[in-house]
């Protein structure tokens, strides 16, 4: 060992025999670091063989598409393929793509996304919305747990780019010299392009002790050297218009021939030449392309296709947009820039943060096919709205203009739902008591006017498993339930809960009412179940503020979703309307305590459609647990909204009833994402 002197070792051989610890000065000079120049070293960092490997736990898992949009107006073209909004933990979803098994990707994303663009919430507790003055980020994950928490995302990524594709990581001044190391571990320092400067929202005025921040970074490499790059040129806007003399050198001839130009006979100057024809005068006039210049002379504007050449200061345009109301939602000029210059048409972009869609956005608007992924309830809903209405949106050529096209068919998919061959495999007796112990669902045997009744929920109601097995071509649909109410309505106690496969129930919504009887459809699958697995899965928590909606959940999986119980109505009063929320349960212990939750107490957030079509949810609005509140305080936490929310003893939403259509949907979500949607008729 040539970094050790026959003291090092001696010293060494000393501390080995008395059993103490060898100092930490000596584990470079035992183990070199080989080969890399540096790296980041820090508790907690694995191996990126180990990752890949799934030796941290987390497993790729089935992905389930949850609905198709559009796909009548927009037939999927290529092999197929559909866009896709996904809704879960993007480390499994990327390790999903890596292992490339899964039929709804296998051989179609791997290996062939041309661009990833993300931009993860910074890990810091001390971000902003400087807009609204209130606090945008709060990432649980900080520190070392942030840097490795993003570092084995990127070790994925690298792996589905194509060889010509890129990455663009936005950050701030927080950790952002932290991701550049790792990125350069990850992707090669050789494969560095750029660090770009972004504009982000600042405050005006100085700070009480330093200057305020002004700008994030994109980091931008590339996974080879052999990449695709279009230099993105910005367009000349009116005040760097350039405009040149309409006359030439004569060639040492005469003075030229006269021109009609703006209404008048016009010469050249002595010994010069008209540069262009009589003709081409007159198209340019129509153009708008000739003026008089001070001296009343002729001059022309120089048109040019390539605009002004970009460089990495990229301040000229806005960082944010606020058309969501979505925080932290990047800007689409900003993403028009990176697709344009890395990816050609009907290229594959990815960006597995997606919060409010942007990237999803504008790759449609240019004609790129495209995947998001993000694991909160609200992106995932702001992201399907934004989509939805995508021809409402400004045109990126012409922002005056609307964009004026549907979006092409796309859509909605859940990761980590457990296989449904894998229940539908069981023998009837075997799904019955799975499906029974899954809902904690009390078999008893009854038949109410000849229809056998499977077992009794803790509430007292009643439970039927829809037999697939008898009814395969068949399906729980209006019919089904008109025909079950006719028989038991009147003698079930105001509600029955139906157990049957998700695609065997053509409900959007929770329940079906008929004349005041409410049967409710417990759907099977849902999410990844705990025992199948070898790990014990988390659940995915919700915001219940504004302010926390970009948290770092580190989470590892799903749970098996149970809906929340909740009661609500709507109310109409003086000419106004009103949602009534009297009941929100839901069906699971706190995870840290182990304590039953209180009635309101685990309420995340409430997504209202006011103009429901009966095909597609489009939130209009949508309002976190801490806007619901009846006393409203400032930068509450978490724990201090559960406890208010435990007592109130009901919520009130209004309606503005000129904005309402004849039908509205509601979306109640628990701190979980387990959700419960209800659909009102508000006209009779």
């Amino acid at each position: 060992m040539p970094n050790l002197t026959d003291y090092d070792i001696q010293f060494l051989i000393e501390k080995l025999q008395k059993g103490e610890p060898i100092p930490e000065d000596y584990k470079y000079k035992l183990f070199p670091i080989k080969q890399k120049e540096y790296e980041l070293v820090y508790a907690g960092k694995m191996r990126k063989e180990d990752v890949l490997a799934n030796e941290d736990g987390v497993f790729p898992v089935p992905l389930q598409v949850e609905k198709v949009f559009n796909s009548d107006e927009h037939p999927a073209g290529d092999k197929e393929w559909r866009n896709m909004i996904v809704f879960g933990d993007n480390l499994q979803f990327l390790k999903t793509v890596y292992e490339n098994k899964d039929p709804l990707i296998k051989d179609r994303v791997k290996g062939k996304v041309k661009l990833i663009y993300i931009d993860p919430p910074f890990g810091t507790g001390d971000e902003y919305d400087a807009n609204r003055g209130q606090k945008a980020y709060s990432a649980r994950a900080k520190g070392a747990e942030f840097v490795e928490f993003l570092r084995r995302r990127l070790i994925l990524a690298r792996e589905i780019l194509a060889d010509d594709g890129s990455i663009f990581v936005r950050q701030d001044y927080h950790f952002g010299h932290y991701v550049k190391v790792i990125m350069d571990e990850v992707f090669g320092k050789e494969n560095f392009l750029n660090e770009i400067i972004v504009a982000r929202i600042t405050k005006k005025g100085f700070g009480a002790n330093r200057y305020p921040t002004a700008n994030d970074y994109l980091f931008w490499y590339s996974k080879t050297s052999d990449y695709f790059f279009k230099p993105y040129r910005k367009p000349l806007n009116s005040k760097k218009e350039k405009w040149h003399s309409m006359d030439s050198m004569s060639g040492g001839r005469k003075t030229g021939e006269p021109r009609f130009i703006l209404g008048e006979m016009r010469y050249p100057p002595k010994g010069r030449v008209w540069t262009f024809s009589q003709e081409r005068i007159f198209e340019m006039e129509k153009e708008g392309l000739i003026k008089l210049n001070s001296k009343g002379r002729p001059i022309y504007k120089v048109l040019t296709q390539e605009g002004e050449p970009l460089d990495s200061n990229w301040t000229d345009i806005p960082g944010y947009s606020f058309t969501t109301d979505y925080p932290t939602e990047n800007s689409e000029q900003l993403l028009e820039r990176i697709i344009k210059s890395t990816t050609q048409p009907n290229d594959l972009v990815l960006d597995f943060f997606a919060g409010s869609g942007t990237t999803a956005a504008v790759a449609e608007k240019l004609g790129r096919r495209w995947i998001v992924c993000d694991i909160g309830k609200l992106a995932f809903y702001t992201m399907q709205k934004r989509i939805l209405t995508i021809q409402d949106s400004k045109d990126l050529e012409n922002p005056k203009k609307k964009y004026g096209k549907k979006a092409r068919s796309f859509i909605t998919v859940n990761t980590g739902l457990y296989d449904l061959k894998k229940v539908f495999e069981l023998k009837k007796d075997d799904y019955i008591k799975f499906v029974m112990n899954l809902f904690e669902v009390e078999p008893i045997e009854k038949k109410i006017a000849g229809i056998k009744i499977d077992g009794q929920k803790k509430d007292g109601y009643y439970v039927l498993i829809y037999p697939y097995w008898q009814f395969k071509d068949a399906a729980v649909d209006e019919e089904y339930i008109e025909d079950l109410h006719s028989h038991i309505g009147k003698r079930i106690g105001g509600r029955l809960y139906i157990i049957a496969p998700a695609n065997y129930v053509d409900f959007i919504s929770d329940y079906h009412e008929i004349e005041k009887t409410r049967y409710y459809f417990l759907k099977v699958p849902y999410q990844i179940i705990k025992e199948l697995h070898k790990v014990q899965f988390k659940k995915f928590r919700q915001p219940q503020s504004k302010r926390n909606v970009n948290d770092l959940d580190d989470a590892i999986g799903f749970h098996f979703i149970r809906q929340p119980d909740v009661e609500s109505k709507v109310i109409k009063k003086n000419g106004k309307l009103e949602i009534n929320i009297t009941k929100f349960l839901s069906n699971y212990l706190e995870e840290e305590t182990g304590n039953e939750l209180k009635n309101f107490e685990s309420l995340a957030m409430v997504l209202i459609d006011k103009d429901y079509n009966d095909k597609e949810f489009v939130m209009d609005e949508f309002y976190f647990a801490e806007d619901l509140l009846s006393e409203k305080k400032e930068d509450e936490t978490e724990d201090e909204i559960k406890e208010e929310l435990s007592h109130q003893e009901k919520i009130v939403i209004p309606l503005n009833k000129d904005e309402c259509g004849d039908t509205i949907m509601v979306i109640y979500i628990d701190i979980y994402g387990n959700e419960f949607k209800e659909v009102f008729q508000l006209r009779e």
